[in-house]
């Protein structure tokens, strides 16, 4: 029994769904009825006419790209030989009863290769299916959606004031506990007639009055006191909590250790038992009035600065080591000496001061140098002021800053 014989061009004809025949120069060779009907145009129009011809971009739309679009698919069928599915085009047709006018039209268009015996490509396929009325469906139903999400977000916007102000409140009494807890753990400092010292605290924009960072003087017998500042990872409640723990524990390790490097070490032990005290950096500085020296060590704190009567800076960073916990063994830390003068000036701080994000630190300190070279004249209580003016951001710090201003 023979097999039936087919109408091929019948079958192209009855295709469902728009599709033409291009040759390589991008020409029509055909079309079946689909796409006479849904494009417009009579077989004569398309026939044997360039396809961009035919349907060239809207000229009054400086932003169409569809033949652009379009154009780039087909060349990419006839190099490589394979079928290229194209992402949703618009691609805007002139209206055939009012020719100027454009009408706005979505296509979803398929391009694929008619091969040779050698695999040379000698038609392409081009089917596109119109969905046009889809689009514009959805953005009907779009446009009840967003009428009914309106409605929705304001009931959610007045419930959202409700919660907030709720939070206000609470935010406003949490406030006096951490403005309390920072009264009871940076106390003014307390020192002999003969120095003058000037503390100061500002918190990051939008935190607490009390975070991580803390200031620390403490006497010592024989003419001495320790100067420490430290800086502990985290904001609010927790990290206060922190910080006043630590702070106890150095001050106490300053009055019976040997030195900074000593107190230094012996925090870093406690640190160990202290949860959220990881990665913590404090320095610690012990002026020796009589001796005229400083001897300091530092866990992985911004160095101290020592401002000298005719405007130089020093900056004491020959003892500097990893924060505190940050070796998983103990081992002993470095510590180094710095003589000083008679109305010298030594000033410690946090890097609230002096860090900037996407900055060297170096930027930070060359900034501070030469604030204090500027204002070396001024008392510890002046220049204190003047160094949180000149360095921290006019709308407000991100992070907080701790400040000790000595005279020596």
């Amino acid at each position: 029994m023979s097999e039936p014989a087919i109408d091929y061009r019948a079958v192209f004809q009855a295709l469902p769904g728009m599709v033409a025949l291009l040759t390589p120069h991008l020409v029509y060779a055909d079309a079946n009825e689909d796409f006479l009907r849904y494009s417009g145009r009579t077989r004569d129009e398309l026939i044997g006419h360039y396809l961009f011809d035919v349907f060239p971009d809207n000229p009054n739309d400086p932003a169409a790209t569809g033949s652009r679009n379009l154009q780039a698919s087909l060349h990419r069928v006839l190099a490589d030989a394979e079928r290229d599915t194209m992402a949703l085009q618009r691609y805007d047709v002139q209206s055939r009863e009012r020719p100027g006018e454009w009408e706005e039209r979505y296509w979803s268009p398929i391009n694929a290769p008619v091969l040779d015996g050698d695999g040379r490509v000698v038609l392409l396929v081009h089917r596109v299916e119109e969905v046009t009325e889809l689009i514009r469906a959805r953005g009907r139903a779009a446009g009840d959606r967003a009428r009914v999400l309106e409605a929705e977000l304001y009931t959610r916007s007045r419930e959202l004031q409700e919660v907030n102000e709720r939070l206000r409140q609470s935010h406003a009494r949490e406030r006096e506990v951490a403005l309390a807890l920072q009264a009871a753990m940076l106390p003014a400092p307390r020192l002999t007639d003969h120095q003058q010292a000037a503390v100061r605290y500002r918190p990051a924009v939008g935190a607490l009055n009390v975070c991580g960072d803390w200031y620390d003087l403490v006497e010592l017998p024989g003419e001495r006191t320790a100067v420490a500042v430290g800086d502990v990872v985290g904001h609010g409640l927790a990290a206060a909590g922190v910080m006043g723990q630590l702070r106890s524990a150095l001050s106490a390790a300053c009055l019976v250790s040997a030195g900074p490097a000593e107190a230094l070490e012996v925090l870093g032990l406690y640190s160990r038992s202290v949860a959220g005290a990881e990665s913590t950096t404090a320095v610690c500085v012990h002026i020796d009035w009589t001796a005229l020296s400083l001897t300091y060590s530092s866990a992985g704190h911004p160095p101290p600065a020592l401002l000298r009567g005719d405007g130089t800076v020093v900056f004491l960073d020959g003892a500097t080591d990893p924060p505190l916990g940050a070796r998983p063994e103990h081992v002993s830390r470095p510590q180094a000496g710095q003589p000083f003068a008679d109305g010298d000036t030594l000033v410690l701080y946090t890097d609230g001061l002096i860090e900037r994000r996407h900055e060297d630190i170096d930027a930070g300190l060359a900034r501070l140098a030469r604030s204090l070279t500027a204002h070396r004249t001024l008392a510890p209580e002046q220049l204190a002021d003047a160094l949180l003016v000149d360095l921290l951001p006019a709308a407000g710090a991100t992070d907080d800053t701790a400040l000790v201003v000595i005279r020596l």
